[in-house]
């Protein structure tokens, strides 16, 4: 938190933050009990426990926790066999880590848009260039989908797509712990789900993320390169290139502490979202991204804006909550309008420029007090009442 000042080991700021981590006395005690039983090294019991735990909770036979998100999609990646020159299909609207996983391989990300309601990845778009590329012969490693903002993509549709081209599929589920589809656990989908406790997430472990999977030998394969592919002999043998990657026994701890309050949290950041769905409801031109989905984990609540409607645009909202030490954040920048991705392939609508270009994400935290909520309404309502007039139905 920058600017954040620290006493007796808690951030004060006069800043709302938008997605602050939400750490209590629970958190505190699982954290001096793995501190107090020695357990400090990279590898413990909290380790095995979590993951046990998430495993659980996804709905998958076992899990790898590492030091953060984009490394369980690196190993993902390499536990589904994508190698140097293959296609890694991948959203371009997401965050730069789901290209990055696929750059560190050698393999090749081509960018697809996405569903202008939801965020997510444009299923149809996927099957046709699943078809464009398989008609050049080109090798398809993964199709990497992201459950974005904390909705699932629509793997009704999306699966069969994949199961019919013969590719496997890399559920980015960074955003959606706690959220589902159908009935099924975001994480669950594909071959393998990447999880991420990054500390703006739904709940954190400072930095981390886990690799999820009904794939045993993927795991263990997981397991091995995180842990710099050290060989079983009691000297440091190593027959290939490894990683310095798992979570630390610490970090697991803060991490089970945080998986037994993530129900609550997500019920006050589904508060929140219906809060401001209540706030933004009369104003012409203003909608919620994907505020139809009942299973969403409500990570960050993401309004959208048609100006030619509003008369006002979202970086005038912004800028208003940003004089009172509100923060905002755009919605991602595409991919391929990014400089390390000039002249990359791409199939685009449009979607996700228009997306990033009108829309916002709110404080969405499930740390905010009330009277933060409070103070962020009353500054949205305070800059609509004065853009009224500029309107239209």
């Amino acid at each position: 938190m920058p600017g954040a000042l620290v006493t007796g080991g808690a951030p004060v700021s006069d800043t709302v933050y938008l997605s602050p981590p939400d750490i209590g006395p629970l958190e505190e005690s699982y954290l001096l009990a793995a501190l107090r039983s020695g357990w400090v090294a990279p590898v413990g019991p909290d380790l095995d426990a979590f993951e046990q735990d998430v495993a659980a909770r996804v709905g998958t036979d076992g899990a790898v926790a590492v030091n953060s998100g984009t490394a369980a999609l690196h190993l993902s990646l390499l536990g589904v066999g994508v190698g140097p020159g293959d296609v890694v299909i991948v959203p371009t609207l997401t965050f730069v880590a789901t290209a990055n996983a696929a750059r560190y391989i050698g393999a090749r990300p081509v960018f697809v848009d996405c569903d202008p309601r939801t965020g997510n990845v444009d299923v149809a778009l996927v099957d046709e260039v699943l078809r464009r590329l398989r008609s050049r012969g080109e090798r398809v490693g993964a199709v990497v989908p992201v459950d974005m903002f904390g909705s699932c993509a629509d793997y009704r549709a999306l699966l069969p797509v994949c199961a019919d081209a013969d590719v496997p599929v890399v559920e980015d589920a960074a955003e959606a712990l706690g959220a589902g589809h159908g009935g099924r656990p975001a994480g669950s989908f594909g071959r393998v789900g990447v999880l991420s406790f990054n500390g703006n997430k739904i709940m954190t472990t400072s930095g981390g993320g886990m690799l999820v999977s009904d794939d045993t030998a993927l795991l263990a394969r997981a397991r091995h390169l995180a842990t710099q592919a050290r060989e079983p002999a009691r000297h440091y043998e190593h027959r290939e290139t490894g990683y310095n990657y798992r979570l630390s026994n610490l970090l697991a701890a803060l991490g089970r502490a945080q998986l037994l309050r993530l129900d609550a949290m997500i019920a006050r950041r589904r508060h929140l979202r219906d809060h401001y769905a209540k706030v933004f409801a009369p104003v012409p031109g203003v909608r919620l991204l994907g505020a139809e989905d009942t299973e969403s984990n409500c990570w960050l609540t993401v309004i959208t804006v048609e100006p030619q409607r509003c008369g006002w645009g979202v970086e005038d909202l912004a800028a208003h909550l940003a004089e009172r030490d509100i923060e905002t954040r755009p919605v991602w920048k595409p991919m391929h309008l990014q400089p390390m991705h000039v002249g990359a392939e791409t199939l685009l609508t449009g979607a996700a420029e228009r997306l990033f270009a009108n829309g916002l994400t709110l404080p969405s935290g499930s740390a905010l007090t009330e009277a933060q909520i409070a103070r962020v309404s009353v500054a949205i309502e305070e800059f609509l009442s004065l853009r009224t007039g500029a309107c239209t139905v």
